[in-house]
């Protein structure tokens, strides 16, 4: 009998999952994750991990099945969070997500499991596993979840072929609502809890504030660049390489405090992100305002009126050679070969026409349409169909 290690987050999905692989005849052990209890950096009383791991307890009661909590707080702090504070502080914005699934789930806690006799670890995630043959070897593919409205497979973006030959996804093939339905009829206390907003580890935490009790205020000036400014003019380079040219399409427009007008302050680059139009505080004007580039060392904010601003847009990306990380290893680029793929470069975002340019300093994403607010640190992540073959973090 095969045993499987269930991520049980105290949430209606996990809940499910673990019915599931029951029903399915697996062996399964309920284990639930503390990440974080640095009570000086949260927001508010409410102690949802206390909460979660209350509700995750009565899941495993009522299936019957051994519960324990792991402390892997430390490993978080240090994996997860200190990373985020750097990349703040270097202006660019990570994604805490999908970090944690490489860094936390499908690594430190996949390690406990194992170490437990697990054969599986499987979590709650809305997305799927196959497996295929490719020369004679078992490869495997993960695959969007059914439910198009909830498909998670952009936060699992970072897997590795290891670390999906032993992860099980029961509930991908499964809408939300029919997984609240098997959870109401199995009478579990998570059928009717609400999703998880926020960081995966601080609940209910608003990232702004939490940032700042880490990283020092200080004031800058908000800038507003014209939409018909000359940095916009495209012009078409010649005598370049293709290289340069995908170069010149990924590459930030180099604004100055000179180009724009000052329309009002701010308390630190570093809390802003591009695209970002709450938090501004800047009133009186016709459209709303948007951020489309910080400088974390000059600490200036620049921003533009509508969502139609041409300094949100850009044609293409790079993503350095280190960061580039294929799930379908065998599909691999070679350097000088191209390939044409569905993207996204932020979770939820529909896929967009893209191709790929592999070369010796890493790869370029260049889509059909420019895109809105492509922000340094986040992940793209490129599909087959419905499948996620890699991802990279966007430079």
């Amino acid at each position: 009998m095969k045993r499987v290690v269930v991520g049980l987050s105290g949430g209606v999905d996990s809940s499910v999952a673990a019915y599931l692989l029951q029903q399915q005849g697996y062996e399964v052990i309920g284990l639930f994750m503390k990440n974080w209890h640095d009570d000086s950096v949260t927001i508010s009383n409410e102690c949802p991990w206390l909460e979660d791991s209350n509700d995750a307890l009565l899941v495993a009661e009522k299936l019957g099945i051994p519960f324990q909590t792991v402390d892997l707080s430390e490993q978080y702090k240090e994996k997860i969070v200190d990373y985020m504070f750097n990349e703040y502080e270097k202006g660019r914005t990570p994604n805490p997500d999908v970090l944690c699934n490489r860094e936390i789930k499908f690594d430190v806690f996949m390690k406990i499991a194992l170490s437990l006799g697990a054969d599986y670890v499987a979590t709650g995630h809305y997305c799927q596993k196959n497996e295929i043959e490719v020369d004679g070897k078992p490869v495997y593919q993960l695959i969007a979840g059914a439910d198009v409205n909830k498909d998670q497979s952009y936060f699992l973006c970072q897997l590795s072929q290891e670390q999906l030959a032993k992860a099980l996804f029961p509930i991908g093939a499964l809408t939300k609502p029919e997984v609240r339905e098997i959870a109401t009829e199995m009478e579990l206390v998570t059928a009717d809890k609400k999703d998880s907003q926020g960081l995966c580890f601080i609940g209910k935490v608003r990232l702004p504030e939490f940032l700042q009790q880490k990283l020092q205020p200080k004031d800058g000036t908000i800038i507003q660049i014209d939409k018909n400014d000359p940095i916009y003019n495209t012009f078409e380079p010649s005598g370049i390489s293709f290289e340069e040219e995908l170069a010149l399409e990924a590459e930030k427009f180099p604004y100055t405090p000179n180009m724009g007008k000052v329309v009002g302050s701010h308390q630190g680059a570093h809390y802003f992100t591009i695209g970002q139009r709450k938090g501004l505080n800047v009133g009186g004007t016709t459209d709303p305002l948007f951020v489309i580039a910080t400088n974390v060392e000059t600490n200036t904010i620049y921003t533009g009126l509508s969502s139609q601003h041409p300094g949100l847009f850009k044609k293409a990306l790079f993503i350095e050679q280190s960061e580039v990380h294929w799930i379908r290893t065998d599909l691999a680029l070679s350097v000088g070969e191209e390939r044409e793929v569905m993207a996204r470069i932020r979770y939820r975002q529909p896929l967009q026409k893209a191709t790929l340019y592999q070369f010796e300093s890493g790869m370029y994403i260049r889509f059909q349409e420019p895109q809105s607010a492509i922000t340094e640190g986040q992940f793209a992540a490129w599909y087959d169909g419905n499948e996620l073959l890699g991802s990279g973090v966007i430079s």
